[in-house]
């Protein structure tokens, strides 16, 4: 079995950027509010001490959950379909059948675009959206992946 293709170097910074923005962004002001109104709704110290401890836990799994992510995920192109592994603690292996492709997107949020990186979407006859998403890719590498999956699609029958 061939092996899976990792995200390039800098999703890995992605990845701790996005996961930073979420704990101060979110994590941050909920924890807060929930401890405080517990504070002043219950008893101060419990409820305070929960709230530390929480945060010290969102603020652990924010630090040490994007590499391990960055880590599981990974892609490989063979001639009959596309496959997707991802998932830390429960693994998923995603298979594609080119034929079954209808179009495939490259997107760059505001991040990717500053890293270099962009998304790979790919699109089957569900018509549910994307059935495929490999993000962290360089931005050279997922147009060309576009463009080998449009081009074998192209060549090959349409499943009809």
């Amino acid at each position: 079995m061939s092996t899976f293709i990792s995200l390039a170097p800098q999703a890995r910074t992605l990845f701790y950027l996005q996961s930073a923005s979420r704990l101060l962004l979110f994590w941050f002001p909920v924890i807060l509010g929930a401890g405080f109104a517990g504070a002043f709704l219950w008893a101060p110290a419990p409820a305070l001490s929960i709230m530390f401890g929480v945060l010290f836990v969102r603020v652990m799994l924010s630090l040490w959950w994007p590499h391990l992510s960055w880590r599981r995920w990974g892609w490989l192109e063979r001639d009959e379909e596309l496959l997707i592994a991802r998932g830390v603690l429960f693994r998923s292996i995603t298979a594609i059948p080119v034929t079954r492709v209808q179009h495939i997107d490259v997107r760059q949020g505001p991040l990717e675009q500053w890293l270099g990186l962009a998304r790979v979407y790919v699109h089957t006859a569900s018509g549910l959206g994307a059935d495929g998403v490999i993000p962290g890719l360089l931005r050279p590498v997922a147009e060309g992946l576009r463009d080998r999956l449009v081009r074998t699609q192209a060549d090959g029958d349409d499943g009809v």
